[in-house]
Protein backbone atom coordinates (compact mmCIF):
# COMPACT_ATOMS: atom_id res chain seq x y z
CA UNK A 1 0.00 0.00 0.00
CA UNK A 2 1.28 3.71 -0.60
CA UNK A 3 0.98 6.64 0.91
CA UNK A 4 1.38 9.74 -0.27
CA UNK A 5 2.42 12.73 1.12
CA UNK A 6 1.39 16.90 0.63
CA UNK A 7 3.95 18.95 2.05
CA UNK A 8 2.33 22.96 2.41
CA UNK A 9 5.48 23.92 3.49
CA UNK A 10 7.69 22.67 0.41
CA UNK A 11 5.20 24.79 -1.99
CA UNK A 12 7.57 26.93 -3.67
CA UNK A 13 6.50 30.90 -5.22
CA UNK A 14 8.65 32.78 -6.75
CA UNK A 15 8.00 35.78 -8.23
CA UNK A 16 10.38 37.97 -10.13
CA UNK A 17 13.35 35.99 -9.18
CA UNK A 18 12.19 36.81 -5.21
CA UNK A 19 10.93 34.13 -3.26
CA UNK A 20 7.13 34.32 -1.16
CA UNK A 21 6.87 34.02 2.30
CA UNK A 22 4.57 34.83 5.15
CA UNK A 23 1.49 32.99 3.41
CA UNK A 24 -1.74 32.95 5.05
CA UNK A 25 -3.16 29.68 6.75
CA UNK A 26 -5.43 27.78 4.61
CA UNK A 27 -5.34 28.48 1.00
CA UNK A 28 -2.55 30.73 0.07
CA UNK A 29 -2.15 30.18 -3.81
CA UNK A 30 -4.43 29.44 -6.76
CA UNK A 31 -3.75 29.29 -10.31
CA UNK A 32 -7.01 30.05 -12.99
CA UNK A 33 -6.78 29.77 -16.61
CA UNK A 34 -8.92 32.67 -17.69
CA UNK A 35 -10.97 30.13 -20.38
CA UNK A 36 -11.41 26.79 -21.60
CA UNK A 37 -8.77 24.89 -23.76
CA UNK A 38 -11.34 24.20 -26.30
CA UNK A 39 -15.04 25.07 -26.58
CA UNK A 40 -17.85 22.62 -27.48
CA UNK A 41 -20.58 22.97 -30.11
CA UNK A 42 -23.45 20.09 -30.73
CA UNK A 43 -25.72 20.87 -33.74
CA UNK A 44 -29.42 19.72 -33.71
CA UNK A 45 -28.71 17.00 -35.49
CA UNK A 46 -26.06 15.96 -32.56
CA UNK A 47 -22.78 16.69 -34.19
CA UNK A 48 -20.02 17.88 -32.07
CA UNK A 49 -17.22 19.68 -33.21
CA UNK A 50 -14.96 22.37 -31.12
CA UNK A 51 -12.93 25.15 -31.55
CA UNK A 52 -9.24 25.04 -29.82
CA UNK A 53 -8.56 28.31 -27.67
CA UNK A 54 -5.11 30.71 -28.17
CA UNK A 55 -6.17 32.04 -24.96
CA UNK A 56 -3.29 30.62 -22.19
CA UNK A 57 -3.54 33.66 -20.27
CA UNK A 58 -5.08 33.72 -16.70
CA UNK A 59 -4.41 34.72 -13.12
CA UNK A 60 -2.54 34.01 -9.88
CA UNK A 61 -3.52 34.73 -6.36
CA UNK A 62 -1.41 34.76 -3.37
CA UNK A 63 -3.41 35.40 -0.15
CA UNK A 64 -0.51 36.52 2.59
CA UNK A 65 -0.54 37.30 6.00
CA UNK A 66 -0.41 41.01 7.08
CA UNK A 67 2.75 40.56 8.56
CA UNK A 68 4.13 39.42 5.48
CA UNK A 69 7.82 41.01 4.48
CA UNK A 70 6.59 40.12 0.53
CA UNK A 71 3.35 42.15 0.80
CA UNK A 72 6.79 45.17 0.39
CA UNK A 73 7.96 43.20 -3.10
CA UNK A 74 4.36 43.44 -4.45
CA UNK A 75 3.61 46.26 -3.41
CA UNK A 76 7.09 47.92 -4.92
CA UNK A 77 5.79 45.62 -8.14
CA UNK A 78 3.10 47.07 -8.41
CA UNK A 79 4.36 50.94 -7.80
CA UNK A 80 7.07 50.43 -10.22
CA UNK A 81 4.30 48.83 -13.08
CA UNK A 82 2.13 52.07 -11.89
CA UNK A 83 5.15 54.87 -12.38
CA UNK A 84 7.47 52.89 -15.01
CA UNK A 85 5.39 49.75 -16.68
CA UNK A 86 8.21 47.89 -15.31
CA UNK A 87 6.48 45.51 -13.43
CA UNK A 88 5.85 42.58 -15.42
CA UNK A 89 7.77 39.70 -14.12
CA UNK A 90 8.08 35.87 -14.22
CA UNK A 91 6.53 33.65 -11.55
CA UNK A 92 7.32 29.73 -10.36
CA UNK A 93 4.87 27.31 -8.39
CA UNK A 94 6.13 24.50 -7.54
CA UNK A 95 4.94 21.91 -5.61
CA UNK A 96 8.52 20.48 -3.50
CA UNK A 97 6.43 17.23 -2.56
CA UNK A 98 4.96 16.80 -5.62
CA UNK A 99 5.16 17.32 -9.44
CA UNK A 100 2.75 20.43 -9.85
CA UNK A 101 4.42 23.34 -11.58
CA UNK A 102 2.81 26.69 -12.79
CA UNK A 103 4.58 29.26 -14.65
CA UNK A 104 4.62 32.25 -16.50
CA UNK A 105 6.61 34.27 -18.49
CA UNK A 106 4.78 37.65 -17.27
CA UNK A 107 2.65 38.62 -14.84
CA UNK A 108 1.73 42.24 -13.46
CA UNK A 109 -0.06 43.29 -10.08
CA UNK A 110 -3.88 43.63 -11.06
CA UNK A 111 -4.38 46.31 -8.09
CA UNK A 112 -3.29 46.44 -4.57
CA UNK A 113 -5.56 44.59 -2.32
CA UNK A 114 -7.53 45.76 0.38
CA UNK A 115 -6.16 46.71 3.60
CA UNK A 116 -7.90 46.08 6.95
CA UNK A 117 -6.53 46.80 10.52
CA UNK A 118 -8.07 45.48 13.24
CA UNK A 119 -7.33 43.50 16.76
CA UNK A 120 -6.38 40.40 15.07
CA UNK A 121 -4.07 40.26 11.83
CA UNK A 122 -5.58 40.04 8.32
CA UNK A 123 -4.47 38.72 5.44
CA UNK A 124 -3.52 40.29 2.17
CA UNK A 125 -5.06 38.75 -1.54
CA UNK A 126 -2.88 39.49 -4.55
CA UNK A 127 -3.83 39.00 -8.69
CA UNK A 128 -1.44 39.01 -10.02
CA UNK A 129 -2.63 39.14 -14.11
CA UNK A 130 -0.53 36.51 -16.45
CA UNK A 131 -0.78 36.94 -20.28
CA UNK A 132 0.54 32.77 -20.49
CA UNK A 133 0.42 30.28 -17.66
CA UNK A 134 1.76 27.03 -18.46
CA UNK A 135 0.42 24.22 -15.77
CA UNK A 136 1.38 20.58 -14.76
CA UNK A 137 -1.15 19.44 -12.00
CA UNK A 138 1.06 16.44 -10.73
CA UNK A 139 0.43 13.75 -7.86
CA UNK A 140 2.75 13.81 -5.11
CA UNK A 141 5.39 11.30 -3.94
CA UNK A 142 4.98 8.03 -2.09
CA UNK A 143 6.90 8.08 1.28
CA UNK A 144 9.92 5.67 1.38
CA UNK A 145 9.42 2.64 2.10
CA UNK A 146 5.92 2.09 0.22
CA UNK A 147 5.34 0.84 -3.14
CA UNK A 148 5.02 2.13 -6.23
Amino acid sequence: MSVYTYASDEVRIIVGGVPISGLADGTFVSVARDEQAFTKVTGADGTTSRAKSANRSGSITLTLSQTSPSNDVLSALAVADEETGAGVVPVLIKDGSGRSVHATDAAWVQKMPDAEYGKEITDREWVLDCARITNFIGGNTAQSGSSE
